[in-house]
């Protein structure tokens, strides 16, 4: 069933996640046209250190399946 992991640079607060996943998981429904019953999501933080790993591992490292790339690079956030 579908997951949605998000995972983002820390400091946003929970009113801003709970936010998120609402929209999130709303707008997954609307494009798959289904219900949220089998949806889940997860949200992780990372400050601007450990981000390094995670664009290395899941961003850069699955080009297949990336379908939004990112425009910035990850060291300008040290």
């Amino acid at each position: 069933m579908p997951h949605i992991a998000l995972k983002m640079l820390e400091g946003r607060t929970e009113a801003q996640k709970q936010e998120a996943a609402k929209k999130l998981v709303a707008a997954l429904c609307d494009a798959l046209g289904c219900g949220d019953t089998y949806i889940t999501m997860t949200i992780e933080d990372f400050d601007a250190q450990e981000w390094q790993d995670v664009f290395a591992k899941d961003i850069a490292g699955k080009p297949d399946a990336l379908y939004k790339k990112p425009s910035y690079d990850p060291k300008s956030l040290l």
